[in-house]
């Protein structure tokens, strides 16, 4: 059960955006102040409130350590202030002075993104706080910035609809119309999720919008290839725009704020509504889970900040999402018996048991005989006991989603065969057993 610990009020109009460190809570808002709060008793630090922004203070976000904080506004600057002693550190301006809507900091501190009303993107250098690259969406303002766990990507919602990803160096590595009305916000889970079963890796990333609607969306990424990607559910709980989302830090959990004034908790891995709140009565604009404690914060356009406290053992309730299915072996296609074999780091016999047409069923009447003499394949001990392993069980249910699982068969085999060419000969010899060149 969530329940309401305390509220915050110190705020003198809407609440725009409110973020955790781990001993810390920010909030911002349209009166131009980001204010900072201990976790301990929630009450404000003595340098709080932080004022500097000459306008309505959009979004704030502390750098992993919890030592930096940043704010942006529509004052087109975004400014970093220093948690420990409230200093400014610096005001980075958005080159273009359009209003700035949203900034992240990279996983390792090492870059700060801001996007603005204008649809530009600006990556500073924090260890310079100068300018390293910029970039724009292709439409429409730029509203809402999520970075992947590793760094590697970062990607970007507009209020054209659009999620947009990124590298390091602001290259465009895919787009997505995501929401027709447009994104509202956007956030990847810090945490890595597999299938239990086959131990394949993704990022989970949620997404929101004017169309009343939550996206879950499973992300692979992979440098050789870029992204891929597939939309696991949509979550249709609030009746009107869902104006926030975010994960908690375990990934198991998702909080979704609405113009219907309604806070909802959903379980991840099913789509159950575990919570429904309806404290606040105006807009919900912005929420966020702690990272270390089960605490939660909601803000408002009615001025407050809500901290809720919640058992992260409670059972889940509701309808699950039916996007997923368990599937046996004997069910396998032979694209999930090529992923079998990449999760097992099997991925070099990927090739032959295609070419040989193993689905399922040719996998579990494969014998160290078959394997020896049919397949060529010889003593190798690993393939051998993975294939026994699977003779010993009747079933090997799993949560699958096909398209997910071709993905990951098809970046993982390809960047198996990639890597491990150290010359030119094998690149070429790999790349044709895959059919590539």
């Amino acid at each position: 059960m969530a329940m309401l610990i305390h509220t915050l009020s110190d705020h003198s109009d809407d609440v725009n955006y409110c973020a955790f460190s781990s001993s810390c809570l920010a909030t911002c808002s349209l009166d131009k102040t980001i204010r900072v709060y201990s976790l301990n008793n929630f009450t404000e630090l003595p340098y709080s409130p932080l004022k500097g922004h000459t306008y309505a203070v959009h979004c704030c976000c502390f750098s992993p350590s919890g030592h930096v904080l940043a704010s942006c506004s529509t004052d087109g600057t975004t400014m970093v202030w220093d948690t420990r002693n409230g200093r400014m550190l610096a005001v980075l301006e958005q080159p273009s002075g359009s209003p700035v809507r949203v900034c992240r900091f990279s996983p390792e501190s090492t870059y700060l993104v801001s996007g603005a009303a204008d649809g530009s993107v600006v990556l500073w250098n924090m260890e310079s706080l100068k300018l390293y690259r910029s970039g724009n969406v292709k439409d429409g303002s730029l509203v809402a910035c999520a970075f992947s766990p590793n760094g590697s990507f970062f990607v970007t919602g507009s209020s054209c609809g659009d999620l947009t990803f990124w590298d390091d160096k602001m290259r465009c590595l895919y787009n997505e119309k995501a929401h027709d009305l447009g994104v509202t916000c956007c956030d990847i889970s810090s945490q890595p999720i597999s299938d239990g079963e086959h131990g394949f890796r993704y990022f989970q990333m949620a997404s929101c919008g004017q169309d009343n609607q939550i996206k879950l969306w499973l992300i692979l990424f992979a440098d050789f290839l870029g992204v891929e990607l597939k939309c696991k559910c949509t979550l249709n709980g609030h009746s009107a725009p869902v104006l926030a989302c975010a994960f908690s830090y375990d990934g198991q959990m998702l909080v979704s704020g609405s113009v219907d004034k309604c806070v909802i908790i959903y379980e991840t891995s099913t789509g159950n509504t575990l919570h429904t709140l309806s404290q606040h009565t105006r807009y919900v604009t912005t929420c966020a889970f702690a990272p270390y404690s089960p605490l939660l914060a909601t803000g408002s356009m009615d001025k407050t900040v809500n901290i809720w406290q919640f058992d992260l053992k409670q059972p889940c309730a509701g309808n699950t999402v039916e996007n997923e299915s368990k599937v046996t072996v004997e069910d396998w296609s032979e694209d999930d018996v090529s992923a079998w074999l990449c999760a097992q780091d099997l991925a070099d016999f990927v090739g032959l048991f295609k070419m040989n047409n193993i689905d399922g069923k040719e996998l579990l009447n494969l014998t160290k005989e078959s394997l020896t003499n049919e397949l060529k394949i010889g003593k190798s001990a690993g393939l051998f006991l993975e294939v026994h392993v699977l003779h010993c069980r009747k079933t090997a249910p799993f949560l699958f989603c096909s398209i997910c699982v071709h993905a990951c068969m098809v970046l993982v085999n390809i960047r198996s065969y990639y890597l491990r060419a150290s010359t030119s000969f094998e690149f070429s010899k790999s790349t044709e057993m895959l059919g590539i060149c």
